[in-house]
């Protein structure tokens, strides 16, 4: 599995509105400037995760985004299915009658363990243990960002 820039900018997003959970709404443009996300493509990955229940949106000058849930609370397996699709290293895992080889095959139980290995570890960590790093490391999290 190869997490896309959408995955790596949304978990980004989710980071950053859990460093101000319970505080009020942030706007795109903080989000964007404190994680160097491009406020466009932010704006896109905000819609998404709001549409998924993880976020929600305000409208005028009081307004912005925040994390529904406790950050704590929302896995990152979640954010990944959401942003990225299937967690599965082969397309043939999700769909039974995919698999282009008849009977048994040799690879299957390999790729069925990646898929539930990453499923475990991204089940294991959440949006607030992420946070929780970043602030350990600092304020940029450790990135050098321009």
């Amino acid at each position: 599995m190869r997490v896309s820039t959408k995955g790596d900018y949304g978990v980004r997003a989710l980071i950053e509105l859990a460093h101000h959970f319970g505080e009020g709404p942030l706007l795109s443009s903080q989000i964007a400037a404190r994680q160097g996300i491009p406020e466009p493509y932010l704006d896109q990955l905000l819609t998404t995760l709001r549409r998924a229940g993880f976020i929600r949106s305000v409208r005028g000058p009081q307004g912005g985004h925040a994390l529904l849930r406790e950050p704590n609370d929302l896995k990152l397996s979640e954010v990944i299915g959401v942003l990225e699709g299937s967690l599965s290293p082969i397309a043939c895992l999700d769909e039974p009658d995919g698999c282009g080889k008849p009977g048994f095959c040799p690879q299957r139980e390999v790729w069925e363990a990646v898929r539930d290995t990453t499923a475990k570890i991204l089940d294991a960590v959440s949006v607030g243990d992420l946070a929780a790093r970043e602030r350990e490391a600092g304020d940029n999290g450790g990135r050098y960002v321009i």
